[in-house]
């Protein structure tokens, strides 16, 4: 046997199923971590709310620390900081919510509704409703997934700022951009229940 540990080799799919798992993960926090940071950081927090977003984005995301030794950033950034997370975890939110759904109207369809199944779906069947809302919620869900993995990306280039590195000029933009986005697109759901 060799001294040197071998590198484990990880095949595509699983890093795939990672990359979603850490990044679902990661957004779920971005509201509770934003709202923690704008509670803390007037009363002089802006240390131990940085420290938070490091630790989420290194410990979750799996992302090398890159902190510039010596730079603390002030508390208007962290705060600047904590509303574009909490905006970029509103929109987190609805990506999170499919997951739900798909959670609960896919894979466990034939348990939440009892029927009758009639007019469900690939029903009249319990095995058939199931199976279609099944198969119908795997691509949407899959969507949900890769938006989360998007999510997480750009909020990983913002918490990047607080550590000095610069960031494109598209970031700011965009990160307004997905609120708006995701705003309007709550708003037409709402209007269509």
């Amino acid at each position: 046997m060799s001294a040197t540990a071998q590198p484990i080799n990880r095949s595509r799919p699983y890093l795939v199923v990672r990359l979603a798992g850490r990044s679902l993960a990661y957004c779920a926090t971005l509201v509770p971590v934003a709202l923690l940071a704008l509670v803390t950081v007037p009363w002089g927090g802006a240390g131990a709310a940085v420290a938070r977003w490091r630790a989420l984005r290194t410990g979750l995301l799996g992302a090398p620390p890159t902190p510039v030794p010596g730079r603390r950033p002030g508390r208007v950034a962290v705060l600047g900081h904590a509303l574009l997370s909490l905006l970029l975890g509103a929109v987190a939110l609805l990506p999170l919510g499919v997951q739900v759904l798909m959670v609960l109207r896919g894979v466990l369809y034939g348990v939440v509704d009892p029927g009758p199944y009639d007019h469900s779906w690939g029903g009249p069947s319990r095995a058939g409703a199931w199976l279609a809302h099944f198969l119908v919620g795997l691509p949407i869900a899959a969507a949900g997934l890769a938006a989360l993995v998007g999510i997480a990306a750009v909020h990983q280039l913002l918490t990047r700022r607080l550590d000095g590195e610069r960031s494109p000029l598209w970031l700011i933009p965009t990160t307004l951009l997905m609120a708006l986005a995701g705003a309007v697109l709550f708003v037409a759901w709402t209007h269509q229940i």
